[in-house]
């Protein structure tokens, strides 16, 4: 089990490195996280919803996305509060001090698919929640020391040298930690160290000295990994690219940070292709001009859509849109461009509705069941230019995949963005302006198909937009991060501390 001292220390991708390691071994390994609380999720092959990153730890393993390498997500709903989703099926939401209560029944459900794995794989590396140190969650954990003292599983702890306080981390973490706990520690990794390695050995050996407990390794900061991120935004906003100077060159992207936004790997892609400039907006920042602002995907619509109101966004895209821009909703970000949203079970907070930018003609209400598929089909002929006609026959191919809570109806939804296969044909999914500059779909990872890609930014303006495959370069960063993780870990010796 990989534990880190803090939330981002490495855990996702230290997980994702090992299990590379591990298939190339000819191992049969699997990813697993207990407990995860994530807004950026995949759907499973089974039909189930699990954190993002699990996604990317079972491609590495060479393995489906399946509802039993995450059995517990808690996806945020407000500061107190989340939904509560057990082997990829969305139960309840409740506050903290509930779940605090329901969590012998989410343990449960964690031991069961610990034990269907455990069935099936040679091998599972575990990666744990935050901290383990956190002193006040240590009753009825199931996430980090809780879930690893009940399956008696052994312990490496993580820490980011990049931010400073490394030894303290790993030593005070160690501190809070009961004496079977501490036992349970086998060693130590130190992730994104920057300089000489020499400089660094008179702490190593004061660490292993003081805690009796090797140092594993010192991994490298890694530059421009193209990998899926657990929940936390890329520590850089702006994704300028090297041909920064010729701006008229790139087509300018900027999307808002929503208080509860969701699946912003939607824009890894984006964020990596080197004729795009990419910006993301936090609260209180003026925003660069754009050719294409894009609406992302929301956890609770109904509050993102007024912080976007309260932000002046509503006059600012009403400017882009008049002088020729182009704006796309994605899923929440789609539901937040009709007339209206209405959650009557207060699915996303109170009971009630209100009123949505107003600029395709549809409205939303918000339903108990949520929409979880896999999905495949083409963009609109309408979308790639040539004076193709409407319809599926003149659009490039599509995949990705729907998770949302919510039906939406209105005129608007009659020039679909989408035509998507199903068993009996095809059936469309979202909107298209009249005047073409909105295009609102449901569906997520648009971006990571090369022709729908290319499609999308010629549509938004970009001239010659050249295509990009990001499955490709994704690959190519865990095959580099194995390759990392195999130089500069004693893999030897962690092996050994495993068994």
């Amino acid at each position: 089990m990989i534990q880190g001292t803090t939330s981002d220390a490495g855990k996702s991708t230290l997980v994702a490195g090992l299990c590379r390691l591990a298939r190339r071994a000819g191992v049969r390994v699997a990813p697993f996280k207990p407990q995860n609380m994530a807004l950026n999720s995949a759907v499973t092959v089974d039909g189930g919803e699990i954190g993002r990153a699990q996604a990317l730890q079972a491609l590495a393993a060479g393995i489906d996305a399946q509802t039993d390498l995450n059995p517990v997500l808690l996806k945020p709903v407000s500061d107190c509060g989340a939904q509560v989703i057990i082997h990829g099926k969305a139960r309840l939401n409740l506050d903290a001090r509930a779940y605090h209560d329901y969590k012998p029944v989410a343990f449960e459900a964690v031991r069961q698919s610990y034990a269907r794995l455990q069935a099936r794989y040679d091998a599972i590396f575990v990666e744990g929640a935050g901290s383990p140190a956190e002193i006040n969650l240590r009753e009825r954990d199931i996430a980090n020391m809780g879930f690893a003292e009940a399956v008696d599983c052994p312990v490496v702890l993580i820490a980011d040298i990049d931010r400073g306080g490394v030894f303290a981390h790993l030593t005070g973490t160690l501190a809070c930690l009961s004496e079977s706990e501490q036992a349970r520690v086998r060693g130590f990794v130190i992730n994104r160290f920057r300089g000489d390695p020499g400089l660094l050995k008179p702490g190593l050996d004061w660490l292993e000295a003081r805690t009796g407990k090797p140092v594993f390794g010192v991994l490298p900061y890694l530059h421009g990994l193209m990998l899926d991120a657990e929940d936390m935004l890329p520590r850089e906003l702006r994704a300028a690219q090297a041909n920064d100077g010729a701006a008229g060159d790139l087509l300018r992207v900027v999307v808002p940070v929503l208080p509860h936004i969701s699946n912003h790997t939607d824009f890894d892609a984006l964020r990596a292709h080197p004729q795009v400039d990419f910006h993301y907006v936090r609260a209180g920042m003026t925003p660069p001009a754009a050719d294409l602002v894009i609406l992302p995907g929301s956890k609770n619509v109904r509050d993102d859509l007024a912080f976007l109101r309260a932000e002046g966004w509503a006059p600012r895209l009403e400017r882009h849109l008049r002088y020729g821009g182009r704006v796309i909703g994605i899923c929440g970000g789609m539901q937040m461009l009709g007339r209206a949203l209405a959650d009557p079970h207060g699915v996303e907070g109170l009971p009630g509705s209100v009123a949505g930018f107003g600029w395709l003609d549809f409205s939303t209400t918000l339903t108990r069941d949520k929409t979880l598929k896999n999905v495949a089909g083409r963009l609109d002929g309408a979308l790639c230019g040539d004076g193709a006609a409407r319809g599926a026959a003149g659009g490039v191919p599509v995949s990705g995949y729907e998770i949302h809570m919510g039906e939406t109806a209105g005129p608007a939804l009659a020039a679909p963005a989408l035509h998507l296969a199903t068993a009996g044909g095809l059936r469309p999914d979202g909107a298209i302006s009249a005047d073409g500059q909105i295009f609102a779909t449901y569906v997520h990872g648009l971006f990571d198909t090369p022709a729908a890609c290319t499609a999308l930014l010629a549509w938004a303006g970009l001239r010659e937009a050249a295509p990009l495959d990001y499955a490709a370069l994704r690959e190519a960063s865990l095959e580099r991060l194995a390759d990392t993780l195999a130089a500069h870990l004693d893999l030897d010796r962690l092996w050994a501390a495993m068994r």
